[in-house]
């Protein structure tokens, strides 16, 4: 349908008028369900008119306002702040600017003020207080400035997230005697299509639209939407569209003209949508429909623009926003969930690094979930903030039931179709946890699951750059978090002996891409644990490393496993996956396995004999899409070779990540996201892999707790000495001991087991001497510089 909008605008006015209401809305509303699914969005903000003064005259306005009608010809900075203030203890992430056009070229009153507070124009001024508040408040300035030109909206780009002017109408007619906008010359057409376009070429995310009741016909309204859509054609930065209705005002040239009527109003906006396609954000404002504004979602709107708990629409004062509770409800009623947005919507903040000044895109990335939208809550993984309450929501998607049932049956979903499940919003999380929940009980009936072990991280130094790596040290950098280190194998087999006097099973070895290592030091340090603890299961190796230890031999990927098989590897640990998408990994972390790589790793690993795990790294840069992808490339790959025995997500932890430390990353995923990932993976792996474990070490006590009732049904290892989570800042300690493990698994009424490695009952005196033991003595951490000493002169 939306090829309608290469026809002529008379064709396509034909085209629209001729075709019945019912059919017009339904089709809006099937692009608007392709493009946003349930979510209708909405920016919480304050409204900040920094001047009522301009040098326009319109018709139909009543923001505007001469010199002799208002207290001051513009706020002060003390008023901005306050303003600001007042809506950041409210909850709001967007400072409004809304202003008059040009006032200083019409009022000496306008001049003389900007002289007093230092400044040559309101422009000037605007990109000070802007300044202000980003460096006051945690809020992200919009400007609704006027007609600006190309070099001011540039300056501006630097102190705010998004830009807008209304373009209202194509038609050069209503400048004229009698018009709404005669006597306004900044309301030329011309000018105002120039203007968007300066933006677009200044990479701004900008906002514009169309005003109807004003004197145009229907004809222009779709001549002014096409004019627009050859723009963002053009430069792909409209992020969104509003259609807004005018309203006469007491006072004003057109008090007495009439209003266009909901149905007028619902037409255009459903033209809008099939002119502007599926992804294209429709906005009309929720309080110019006053309590007829739930009908305006028939038009297959998406959007509700900027509501403020705070302050009034100071353009139209007459029309109070709705309230936040009240819209949330009329929403959901309407089968959406309410999702709250920053000033710049989430396509451009997925592409921040080409919108955003660089500064601005830090703040943005910080405040958002993997969709774009405002994170929910103030959690995070690794710190120790109580788990967020979220209030009970009604369902709004009844339609991912049959994809929950799917998943059930053991069907392979879609790319799309698991990310749907991840896009779930209000009480579809919680359908969708109760889903993987069930599956769980069906697999594991009451039983939860836990391997003492102990990690051994032989080194910290690395030769590659993870982005998100807070573990790894270069060569000789001894500024960063912890000094480097090589543990010498007596150090390594002294940990391993002290491990299974502790009742350990298992040790979990991995470290940094030691430039010096090579497959014969991978060979010496499992000979090292075997040769002390014959019993002890190693778990070793991340594919990164495999590959680098088979490349240093010249030997294939598979006859070096069968090297470390033959020396004693139980199994392989399923990491250095992090997101098995390249066009994310490029960017966190370049010089690593591709995804083919890590996969024919692992699945060569599998062929030869060797279990693996199987792990996502979650919630820094990446999208729901690049979940879906990794969940099915893990589907696909044990449903040829069988060979993961669980599925582990790992939050990102981001205190001390270099990204986030950079700004480029987001804080890890929030909790909703959480408890999905660990939910639609039980889902989307069913029947495959049965096991889905939750990271104390990431998500501490209370929160493994809530997702053993979503899913997961193993708590993974004791651990003893967990230290590459703790150096990205996680706050949960570095052992979970059993006796902690049992507790937690006997709140919930459920029953607990040891387990080994590859999921064997353990041995009586195994568990028995893993309660109640021994403090750890303290690790001998061996410099890098140290010449490592063979493991013969162990005793």
């Amino acid at each position: 349908m939306n090829t309608l909008a290469h026809a002529s605008p008379e064709k396509l006015l034909a085209s629209l008028q001729t075709m019945p209401l019912s059919e017009l809305f339904q089709r809006a509303q099937d692009l608007r369900r392709s493009g946003h699914g349930t979510a209708i969005s909405y920016s919480r903000k304050v409204f900040i008119p920094l001047t009522h003064l301009c040098r326009d005259v319109c018709g139909y306005c009543t923001f505007a306002k001469a010199p002799r009608e208002v207290a001051k010809p513009y706020l002060s900075p003390e008023d901005v702040l306050a303003i600001a203030r007042a809506g950041e203890k409210a909850g709001c992430h967007e400072a409004l600017f809304t202003l008059g056009d040009k006032p200083e070229l019409r009022y000496t009153a306008a001049r003389d003020a900007l002289a007093e507070l230092g400044f040559d124009s309101t422009v000037d001024y605007l990109e000070s207080v802007c300044a202000l508040i980003l460096k006051e408040t945690g809020l992200l300035p919009h400007i609704n400035a006027g007609v600006m030109t190309e070099p001011e909206i540039a300056r501006l780009r630097k102190v705010s997230v998004s830009q807008g002017i209304m373009l209202e109408t194509i038609s050069p007619r209503l400048g004229e005697r009698g018009g709404a906008h005669f006597g306004s010359p900044d309301k030329d057409p011309q000018l105002r299509v120039e203007m968007i376009a300066a933006a677009g070429r200044q990479r701004v995310p900008f906002t514009s639209g169309i005003l109807i009741g004003i004197g145009e016909t229907r004809l222009e309204r779709i001549q002014s939407l096409l004019a627009l859509k050859d723009l963002h054609d053009q430069y792909g930065h409209l992020q969104e569209i509003i259609v807004q209705n005018f309203r006469a005002k007491p006072g004003t040239r057109f008090a007495g003209c009439d209003e266009p009527d909901l149905d007028d109003l619902l037409w255009t906006a459903a033209a809008t949508r099939l002119v502007f396609g599926a992804t294209m954000n429709i906005q009309v404002p929720p309080n110019l429909s006053y309590d007829a504004f739930p009908r305006l979602l028939e038009a297959g709107i998406n959007d509700w623009g900027g509501i403020s708990p705070v302050t009034a629409d100071h353009v139209n004062p007459e029309a109070p926003w709705p309230d936040l509770a009240k819209l949330e409800s009329a929403t959901e009623r309407a089968g959406f969930s309410l999702q709250q947005r920053l000033a710049v919507y989430p396509a451009y903040v997925a592409g921040s690094a080409i919108w955003l000044d660089k500064q601005l895109a830090t703040r943005v990335l910080r405040a958002v979930d993997a969709d774009g939208f405002v994170r929910e809550d103030d959690w995070m993984p690794g710190s120790l903030e109580p788990l967020p309450l979220a209030p009970r929501r009604p369902r709004v998607n009844v339609g991912i039931d049959a994809l929950l049932s799917r998943a059930a049956a053991g069907s392979r979903l879609t790319e799309s179709e698991v990310t749907t499940l991840f896009k779930a919003r209000a009480g579809d999380v919680d359908a969708i946890c109760l889903a993987a929940d069930t599956l769980r009980s069906q697999a594991s009936g009451d039983l939860v699951r836990y391997v003492v072990n102990r990690n051994i991280n032989y080194t910290n130094v690395c030769s590659y750059q993870c982005s998100f790596c807070a573990f790894s040290k270069g060569k000789m950098h001894e500024q960063l978090r912890g000094k480097p280190y090589d543990l010498a194998l007596e150090e390594v087999a002294r940990r391993a002996r002290e491990a299974w006097n502790r009742g350990a099973t298992e040790v979990c070895m991995q470290g940094g891409i030691n430039p010096r290592y090579t497959g014969d030091t991978y060979l010496e340090l499992l000979r090292a644990v075997k040769d002390e603890v014959p019993g002890m299961h190693v778990h070793a190796f991340s594919p990164l490393e495999v590959a680098q230890g088979a490349a240093t031999l010249d030997i294939p990927v598979r006859r070096y496993l069968e090297m470390l098989r033959d020396a004693g590897l139980g199994s392989l640990p399923g990491t250095a996956a992090e997101i098995l998408d390249d066009e994310v990994r490029a960017f966190i972390c370049p010089d690593k396995l591709n995804t083919e790589e890590w996969l024919n790793v692992i699945g060569t690993a599998h062929e030869v004999g060797l279990r693996t795990t199987s792990t996502i790294m979650f919630g820094h840069v990446e999208h729901y899409e690049s979940w879906a992808k990794h969940l099915l490339h893990l589907r696909d790959l044990q449903e040829r070779t069988g060979g993961i025995t669980e599925f582990v997500p790992l939050p990102f932890v981001h205190m001390e990540a270099p990204m986030s430390l950079r700004g480029q990353s987001r804080i890890g995923p929030t909790w909703r996201e959480v408890r999905l990932m660990h939910a639609v993976s039980r889902l989307v792996l069913n029947p495959l892999i049965t096991n889905i474990q939750a990271s104390w070490v990431k998500l501490g006590e209370q929160g493994v707790t809530a997702l053993l009732q979503g899913g997961v049904n193993d708590l993974g290892g004791t651990l003893m000495n967990e230290s590459i989570s703790r150096a990205a800042g996680t706050q949960h300690g570095q052992e979970f001991a059993p006796e902690q493990m049992e507790a937690v698994i006997r709140s919930l009424g459920r029953r607990f087991e040891q387990r080994t490695t590859l999921y064997q009952q353990v041995p009586k005196e195994r568990q028995e001497a893993s309660f109640g033991a021994a403090p750890l003595t303290d690790m001998v951490m061996t410099p890098f510089s140290a010449k490592r000493k063979h493991v013969e002169n162990v005793s």
